[in-house]
């Protein structure tokens, strides 16, 4: 038996940086990769970004006991330093897990900018459990956050 689960999660984040900084670090592939989803234990076996609407971004590796991971995007609105729309696909040793629709909204405040992330989600068949991804995509942002003020 197959099963679907919908989930929609809202992230927000306050950096001491402003938008423009903020959305430099998901435009330039060399930023980026400086945070998003590098860990002690992870082997890159490949990235490639095409930062446009309709490009498409893709990061795949491998963990310290084996496992693979591969996170496909693509880039569906881009207006800089105010908002990104993506939809992207995670497949684990060769099981997609799940598909989702995210947006990144920039908004100025006096201290910096306050990153606003919305994603719905499904997920196949039992292979991931939303409230792991929602922790994950936290970790991934303060991941951003720590870049942001290490730069």
């Amino acid at each position: 038996m197959t099963t679907l689960v919908h989930n929609t999660f809202q992230l927000e984040r306050d950096y001491p940086v402003p938008p423009a900084t903020v959305f430099r670090h998901f435009a330039d592939e060399t930023l980026k990769q400086k945070w998003f989803g590098t860990d002690e234990g992870w082997t890159s076996l490949g990235h490639g970004m095409d930062f446009r609407v309709g490009g498409v971004e893709y990061d795949e590796g491998r963990w310290a006991n084996g496992t693979t991971s591969r996170f496909e995007s693509r880039y569906l609105e881009i207006v800089d330093d105010l908002r990104l729309v993506y939809v992207y696909g995670m497949v684990v040793d060769d099981v997609r897990l799940s598909d989702s629709l995210a947006s990144i909204e920039l908004t100025p405040t006096d201290a910096g900018t306050r990153l606003t992330l919305t994603e719905q989600g499904v997920y196949y068949d039992g292979h991931e459990d939303p409230a792991l991804r929602e922790q994950g995509t936290g970790w991934i942002l303060d991941n951003l956050g720590r870049a942001l003020t290490t730069a």
